[in-house]
């Protein structure tokens, strides 16, 4: 569009109307986490300086159907966001590992701190299954984002894991040092080894949950019919997460199969809703930071 003497016309829209009319750059970034191994995301650029970060579950990675869809909801809305893989799954670099939270943890402390260096501003993390742990986990060390999202994250770490080992996974493990696990098609998947069946058991999910600061908004959503994460699970969340909610959606299953649509309103609605709120949370939580920085396991 141009004037009567034609210069070129500026036109500054409102976030909301931004937010209507995204206009949206998909692109790759490949960040190195603190081990030389390169991660690779997808961020989803709306031009907006608010960021998203989406982190996927158990041996999955950035392109499963809950990341995407919930990237695009976010997209949608005028937010950026970014999903990627942790080290050792999907297209990142590194070796698959069992167990891994706090690992996991540092490769997001990674990608945040890349982005905070571009100036961007860090609105909400969010996690499905293991990812939901894993947000969860980098809350307590780090206090210093205003917005978290557990989707199906599991609350018990000791549950679940017979199901995946068999019996007597614990004196096995013992005798052997590693069990390895094969799919239903005989196929050889991974290796779990003594040191990280250890660290998935060490991970102490409760003492991160009261460790979260009480400033940050934490939501947990979960599926009335998951059989993988049992929805009980979620409840002990809201049991200790100072500042919690917690939505029940009745019908899914682990990966919200079939309600897809109305998870990601779910968490889009409550990202939209608390950002404008807690805009200046991200530099307040930041110097509530503990000085070590860690969790101290209690199992």
């Amino acid at each position: 569009m141009n004037t009567e003497r034609g210069q070129p016309m500026t036109i500054t829209l409102t976030q909301e109307e931004r937010a209507q009319h995204p206009v949206t750059h998909q692109q790759r970034v490949i960040i190195e986490n603190y081990h030389g191994e390169k991660l690779v995301g997808i961020l989803h650029d709306t031009g907006s300086k608010e960021l998203v970060i989406v982190c996927h579950g158990f041996q999955s990675w950035k392109e499963r159907i809950p990341m995407v869809n919930l990237a695009a909801a976010l997209e949608k809305e005028g937010i950026s966001a970014f999903r990627f893989d942790f080290a050792g799954n999907g297209d990142s670099e590194g070796s698959f590992h069992y167990g891994n939270y706090r690992r996991e943890a540092d490769d997001l402390r990674a990608v945040i701190q890349h982005f905070r260096m571009e100036k961007r501003v860090i609105t909400a993390i969010t996690g499905h299954s293991k990812g939901g742990n894993v947000v969860l986990l980098y809350a307590s060390k780090f206090n210093d984002v205003p917005i978290v999202v557990n989707m199906s994250g599991r609350f018990n770490l000791e549950r679940g894991i017979e199901g995946r080992l068999g019996k007597d996974f614990l004196q096995r493990i013992k005798e052997t040092g590693f069990i390895d696990v094969w799919n239903k098609r005989g196929k050889f998947e991974y290796r779990v080894t003594e040191e990280s069946l250890m660290d998935r058991l060490s991970t102490d999910t409760h003492a991160a949950c009261i460790l979260i600061h009480p400033d940050c908004r934490v939501l947990t959503v979960h599926g009335s019919m998951d059989r993988i994460v049992p929805v009980e699970d979620a409840m002990e969340f809201a049991k200790f997460i100072p500042n919690h909610k917690l939505h029940i959606i009745e019908g899914a299953d682990h990966e919200y199969t079939s309600c897809q649509d109305e998870l990601a309103s779910v968490v889009v609605d409550f990202v939209r809703t608390h950002s404008h709120q807690d805009r200046d949370m991200s530099e307040q939580l930041s110097s509530c930071t503990r000085v070590d920085g860690s969790i101290q396991s209690r199992l």
